[in-house]
């Protein structure tokens, strides 16, 4: 069974950003989607167990943006 997480996320402004936050998430070990959304900040991640947050804060940070926190 997956685990879908939708997190929230600052500077992304356009489909260039979407496509580098995605790059880097996608990366982490088990993420099977991730569909990022600038206009709106948010990323949903799915991946087969749940992550640690401090790996998916390392990839957004490394594609230059912030990661907020879990979107409420």
């Amino acid at each position: 069974m997956s685990t879908t997480v939708v997190y929230k996320v600052s500077g992304m402004t356009c489909g260039h950003c979407e496509g580098a936050v995605t790059e880097e998430i996608s990366g982490i070990a088990g993420v099977s989607s991730v569909k990022a959304v600038a206009a709106t900040g948010e990323v949903t991640v799915t991946s087969a167990a749940p992550l640690d947050e401090e790996a998916v804060r390392a990839a957004v940070d490394e594609a230059g943006y912030e990661l907020v926190g879990p979107a409420a």
